[in-house]
């Protein structure tokens, strides 16, 4: 059973939706957001990375960082930006990117669901990541970005939704990255027959956003630590038909090869796995890795094995060949969202900000909610989910 529950946001007005709306705070470096953000202080990224707007090497996990959040998030509402809405609703959000689009349901999902595991993950979090979402939220009194849910798709959800979003809707805009965000309100009846229909639904699963779900959870503790009792008892989230997403690889760069030159490399690759000097960027199948190395692609053969392609390469070559052991604390390795192509991976590369690049094939939604309901944990950093939630559109006050 999946509980929902509608919510009173905190959201832009529609004239300034598209100024206010901004990228995942969680996929930009500090430059990065202090790039995008220049010239529009109406960018979200002034609340979710408040240190772009403090002096150059301020630490981001600083007291400063958390007040200058606070500030901008009071100016933004006392701007007349942001408005609270009259009464709870649910909201239906959808994400279209050239020929794909998807539709989701966002409203208050439980924290007692997910505390149970009613809500399942399948990835670890880290505890200064939890530290600073968890602080975010509480110093700000609320959450400010979606969790991004998924589920076995149900054909009474579907007709709802689609005859919700018939409407004229709330925001309909395009993003500089060619993105388009609609966004509807459901209230009334329409609202009810929704909170029904996901009571059928048995389990929602975490695609992406584990960091902020283990922060929802964690502000909620401190709150009723401080009293607050009622606080905090559901996150903001956007559930989507496990049938409309699309997983696009996450891909690997290493900067050195060890002490290897990179003849070296190969001939130590040729000696573990089938190895073809020809592939292309973006491998055909599963079990197939494309190596980017000194402006070529190789091909190495992984098939034959049930495990996921990322921990093959993981226990077959990072580990073993470039002594990568945990590929959370090693400085030598980065890694690429296939949101921003191969070629992205053949820059880092030719431009000698890397010595090698791992191009993957997508793991499947089967997959992560297969490993996620044996309880089992997929390796960091192994799915990218393409198109991505704005921060800033929709804000649950906690």
């Amino acid at each position: 059973m999946a509980t929902i529950r509608p919510f009173r946001a905190l959201r832009p007005v529609p004239a300034r939706a598209h100024e206010v709306a901004a990228v995942p705070y969680d996929v930009v470096t500090t430059s990065e957001a202090r790039a995008l953000a220049s010239g529009n202080p109406a960018s979200f990224l002034h609340v979710s990375r408040p240190e772009i707007d403090l002096p150059e090497g301020t630490d981001p996990h600083s007291d400063a960082v958390y007040r200058k959040g606070a500030e901008n998030f009071e100016r933004l509402e006392r701007d007349g930006l942001l408005v609270r809405e009259s009464e709870p609703s649910i909201y239906l959000y959808r994400l279209r990117m050239e020929d794909h689009a998807q539709t989701g349901v966002a409203a208050a999902y439980s924290l007692d669901e997910y505390d149970s595991g009613g809500i399942r993950r399948h990835e670890r979090t880290r505890r200064d990541k939890e530290d600073d979402r968890t602080r975010h939220m509480v110093t700000l009194g609320a959450q400010t970005g979606p969790v991004f849910l998924t589920y076995r798709g149900r054909g009474e959800i579907d007709a709802l939704v689609d005859a919700a979003a018939r409407a004229e809707p709330l925001y309909d805009f395009e993003a500089e990255d060619g993105v388009s965000h609609t966004v509807w309100r459901v209230g009334g009846d329409a609202a009810r027959r929704l909170v029904s229909e996901f009571e059928r639904v048995l389990l929602l699963y975490i695609a992406d956003g584990h960091h902020r779900a283990a922060s929802a959870s964690r502000a909620r503790g401190e709150l009723a630590g401080r009293g607050r009792e009622d606080a905090g008892n559901s996150f903001l989230a956007v559930a989507f038909p496990a049938a409309h997403l699309r997983i696009l690889p996450y891909n690997r760069v290493v900067k050195d090869l060890g002490s290897r030159t990179s003849e070296q490399f190969l001939a130590a690759l040729r000696q573990k796995l089938p190895v073809s000097d020809s592939a292309p960027p973006s491998p055909a199948r599963r079990g197939e890795v494309s190596v980017y190395l000194d402006g070529r692609w190789y091909g190495l053969d992984l098939r034959g094995s049930p495990e996921l392609d990322v921990t093959l390469l993981q226990d077959r070559v990072l580990d073993p060949i470039l002594g990568i052991r945990d590929v959370r604390t090693d400085p030598r390795i980065d890694f690429v969202g296939g949101g921003r192509g191969t070629g992205a991976l053949e820059r880092a590369v030719d431009e000698g900000r890397a010595a090698a690049a791992f191009s993957l094939f997508p793991v499947s939604i089967d997959d992560l909610m297969r490993i996620a309901d044996a309880g089992g944990i997929m390796p960091p950093k192994s799915t990218w989910f393409e198109p991505k939630l704005r921060d800033g559109l929709l804000i649950h006050e906690i």
